[in-house]
């Protein structure tokens, strides 16, 4: 289960990292000036800004809920490994010299 969650949390962290860098900025318009025109967008002038504002939020709620259900999992987990107690290092017998 902790290995499914954390598959999908990196998953959805690089899919994240693409969907932000796909979007258009805010000060795209200056482009436009210099022969950067919005004809040659995948979805066209105003297209892109609905799909992609719901799909980097759909990205963000899922990121949130691996993140908080790993963060919740790795915290309650119990060790199956049994504590044992440091031995005590026993002086040895003093070597007899020839």
């Amino acid at each position: 289960m902790i290995t499914f969650i954390a598959i999908i949390h990196v998953l959805v962290a690089i899919a994240l990292i693409l969907i932000v860098l796909l979007q258009t900025g805010r000060g795209s318009e200056i482009g436009a000036a210099f022969g950067g025109g919005s004809s040659q967008t995948l979805f066209g002038s105003s297209g892109s800004s609905g799909f992609m504002t719901k799909l980097t939020t759909a990205a963000v709620i899922i990121f949130m809920l691996t993140s908080l259900s790993l963060a919740y999992i790795y915290s309650h987990r119990t060790s199956t490994l049994k504590s044992v107690p440091a031995k005590t290092q026993e002086s040895a017998p003093a070597q007899q010299q020839k």
